[in-house]
C-alpha cells in the first residue's frame, strides 16, 4: 500500500497548500475513530483548489471534509484525495445585515459574527456542529430553521476546477440537501439576517446553547444526529420505540440521553459504529415499520477483513 501512496503522490500536479501521504484521519472527527487519507491536500485558497482539480488525473477520487462533526471516517480508511479546507477559507465579514463566510468558518462562528453586527436570524447556527461548506451541502438545520432559509448566495468549485456562484434561489434545497451540482466543493456563502438587537440575539443564543447542553450528549465522542428524521416523526422517538436506548456494539452505544446519537464511549471501532446504527435501522424497521436514513456521512472502506455497509 505504501508503493501504492507514493505512486498516487508522484502523480498529482503541483499545488501551493500543504499535501501529504498517509494521514490520519480519527483524530479529525469528532467520534475520534477511523482510518487515514491515502492523501490528505489542503488547498491554499480556491484557486489552489480549482488548479488542482483541473490538472489532477481523472481517475483519482476525491472526498471532501469539514472538521468531521457529522462525519464516520471507516477503518480501513479512504483512498485517493481526501481534501480539507482550512486557514485560506476562514474569513468572516459582516455588511448590513449580512454574512459572508469562507467555508471552514465554524457555524457558530457565524452565530457570533452575526451577534456582534446587530444581525438577527442567524442565531440557529450556533446550534449546529461543523463549518459553514457542511451547513450548505447538506442544508443543515435546528430548531425549526434551515440554512437554505437564510443563505444568499453559495461560491464553489466544480468537480472540473471552475469557480462558480449559485444563487440559493436557483439552487432546488431539501431537507439535508443542499442542491449542489455533484463534486462542487463550497469555498465560501452569503447569508442574509435582519437588523436586531444585539442582546437580544446574544440571550438568544445562549437558550440555544442552553438547550443543546440540556437534550443532546454534546460533551462525548459523537457525530450528532445519526439518523435523518423520517416523514413518520421523530428519529429519536422512533429508536426509543424499538427499545434501543442504550443499546451497545463493541465500544459505541446509542446515547442514553438522546438516543438519534451514538457514542464513542473509548475504543470503539468505525466499525463498532456503523453496526450499532445498522443494528438500530433493522430494530426500527421491524418494530415501526419505518426505514431510518443516516444522516451521518460515511466514507473510506472497511479494514482488510472487516465489515462495513
Amino acid at each position: 500500500m505504501a508503493l501504492d501512496r507514493l505512486h498516487l503522490i508522484d502523480r498529482l500536479p503541483p499545488v501551493r497548500g500543504r499535501i501529504v501521504p498517509d494521514v490520519a484521519l480519527g483524530p479529525m472527527t469528532w467520534f475520534r475513530t477511523g482510518g487515514p487519507a491515502e492523501v490528505l491536500f489542503s488547498p491554499a485558497d480556491a484557486a489552489d483548489l480549482a488548479d488542482f482539480l483541473r490538472s489532477k488525473p481523472a481517475d483519482v477520487a476525491v472526498t471532501v471534509i469539514g472538521v468531521g462533526s457529522n462525519l464516520l471516517v471507516r477503518d480501513g480508511g479512504v483512498p485517493g484525495v481526501v481534501i480539507r479546507l482550512g486557514r485560506g477559507f476562514g474569513g468572516i465579514a459582516a455588511e448590513g445585515a449580512r454574512i459572508r463566510a469562507g467555508a471552514a468558518v465554524p457555524d457558530a462562528r457565524v452565530a457570533e459574527a452575526a451577534a456582534e453586527a446587530g444581525i438577527a436570524g442567524l442565531s440557529f447556527f450556533r446550534g449546529i456542529p461543523g463549518t459553514v461548506g457542511g451547513a450548505v451541502a447538506m442544508n443543515a438545520g435546528c430548531y425549526g430553521v434551515e440554512t437554505k432559509d437564510v443563505l444568499v448566495e453559495v461560491e464553489a468549485v466544480t468537480v472540473d476546477g471552475q469557480m462558480a456562484v449559485f444563487a440559493a434561489h436557483d439552487l432546488p434545497m431539501t431537507y439535508r440537501s443542499g442542491g449542489l451540482p455533484a463534486g462542487a466543493i463550497v469555498t465560501a456563502a452569503t447569508f442574509a439576517g435582519r437588523p436586531g438587537d444585539a442582546e437580544a440575539i446574544r440571550a438568544e443564543m445562549a437558550g440555544i446553547t442552553a438547550q443543546r447542553e440540556a437534550s443532546q450528549p454534546v460533551r462525548t465522542r459523537t457525530g450528532g444526529s445519526t439518523f435523518r428524521n423520517p416523514p413518520e416523526g421523530k428519529a429519536w422517538e422512533l429508536i426509543d420505540r424499538a427499545g434501543c436506548r442504550g443499546l451497545r456494539v463493541g465500544g459505541a452505544q446509542v446515547s442514553e440521553k438522546h438516543c438519534n446519537f451514538l457514542i464513542n464511549t473509548g475504543e470503539a471501532t468505525a466499525a463498532d459504529l456503523e453496526t450499532l446504527g445498522e443494528t438500530v435501522r433493522a430494530r426500527v424497521l421491524e418494530a415501526t415499520g419505518v426505514e431510518l436514513h443516516w444522516e451521518i456521512r460515511r466514507i473510506g472502506v472497511p479494514a482488510a477483513g472487516g465489515e462495513g455497509a
